[in-house]
């Protein structure tokens, strides 16, 4: 089995299905989220800085700082990890900056069990049920959950895309399997 990489908007399953999917086909699994400050530090990452822009320009000042960041996060976590499961932080997916995009495309392109987790194909509903899971809207428009929804990154990004709605996380990480399987 190669690597499976999980993306997807906040609160779309992709920790819980990532580490059901790891135990089950008996890889490590990698939580972006969890290791991305130590890469953000590699290239300057300034804690003090992102504060400041939080306070002065709100969480989308915040955003556009962490975007160089992500990408090169990205890059960092399939170098560094090979033959796992990896779940981006939904952020790590969606670009708007066509270089940094272009940069993560490259690196993924490689990798063809790229999954896009959403709770259904219809996008209004898909942000219904991310804004009752995720509480967490960020000030300014577009809330976080919107954005992350209708942004094409992951869809330009992801290979496969499956729907979670009525499934629980088992069955999300079965179908996954049944897909890549059928590849």
């Amino acid at each position: 089995m190669t690597d499976i990489i999980l993306i997807g908007p906040i609160a779309a399953g992709k920790s819980t299905v990532g580490s059901l999917l790891a135990q089950r086909i008996g890889l490590p699994q990698w939580s972006l989220d969890d290791l991305r400050w130590d890469y953000y530090q590699e290239i300057g990452y300034d804690r003090e800085l992102a504060q400041h822009k939080r306070e002065t320009e709100g969480f989308w000042g915040l955003y556009q700082y962490w975007k160089p960041f992500e990408a090169y996060a990205v890059e960092r976590v399939l170098v560094e990890h090979q033959q796992c499961v990896i779940d981006f932080g939904a952020g790590h997916s969606v670009y708007e900056d066509a270089v940094l995009f272009q940069r993560v495309q490259k690196t993924l392109d490689p990798y063809p069990n790229v999954v896009l987790l959403l709770p259904s194909p219809d996008l209004d509903e898909s942000i219904a049920i991310l804004n009752e899971r995720n509480k967490y809207v960020s000030d300014g428009k577009p809330n976080i959950n919107e954005h992350f929804v209708r942004h094409p990154s992951n869809y330009q990004l992801a290979k496969l895309s499956v729907y979670t709605k009525d499934k629980n996380p088992s069955e999300t990480c079965e179908e996954i399997l049944s897909l890549i399987e059928a590849r």
